[in-house]
């Protein structure tokens, strides 16, 4: 691994809040979902999340997530894109 990998930023954001149902992903009130922030790398995005989800731990309706920016940004970095053909 060299300096440039080493350092370079994998953005990762991550949000939560009520979901409408268990069985899925979708939020009951879009106004309400709580945007923690985005982070540099997938382990300062999982503290942020670890403790929203230990927050909200007696809610089950309450959901956090990790979105993984980076891949949604650049798609080459995320080995499961480059399997996809257009």
């Amino acid at each position: 691994m060299n300096k440039e990998t080493a350092s370079k930023q994998l953005l990762h954001l991550v949000l939560g809040g009520e979901l409408a149902r268990l069985d899925d992903v979708e939020f009951k009130d879009l106004r309400k979902v709580d945007v923690v922030g985005v982070y540099p790398n997938y382990a300062e995005a999982y503290k942020a999340w670890r403790s929203k989800a230990q927050e909200t731990v007696d809610n089950a309706q309450i959901r956090y997530f990790i979105v993984h920016l980076h891949r949604l940004l650049d798609p080459a970095t995320d080995p499961a894109s480059q399997n996809i053909h257009h």
